[in-house]
């Protein structure tokens, strides 16, 4: 196996539990939205999307609620493609 592979967010559990933990947001509404996203497609994510996902994480739980209700647009450091196309998932999810 290649060390990309070993090191992949679906080849390691710990990855996997570390992403929903930081999942649980203040806002009940987020937490809502994230639950359902990762109940959903959680084993589909690829190491890409989890990054996109990682990016939208570290984000206040208001300005993750402004993305995710198209209150308004990525800008800066998750103003990137990935982010922005895990973002319009999120949206429709």
């Amino acid at each position: 196996m290649t060390e990309s592979i070993l090191s992949s967010h679906q080849a390691d559990p710990a990855n996997r539990a570390r992403l929903r933990w930081r999942s649980r947001r203040g806002l009940v509404e987020n937490d809502i939205i994230l639950t359902r996203f990762l109940d959903a497609y959680e084993t589909e994510l690829t190491d890409e999307e989890v990054d996109a996902l990682t990016r939208l994480l570290d984000l206040s739980d208001n300005a993750l609620m402004d993305l995710v209700l198209a209150r308004k647009e990525p800008e800066g450091e998750v103003d990137l493609p990935h982010v922005c196309a895990l973002l319009q998932r999120l949206r429709i999810a």
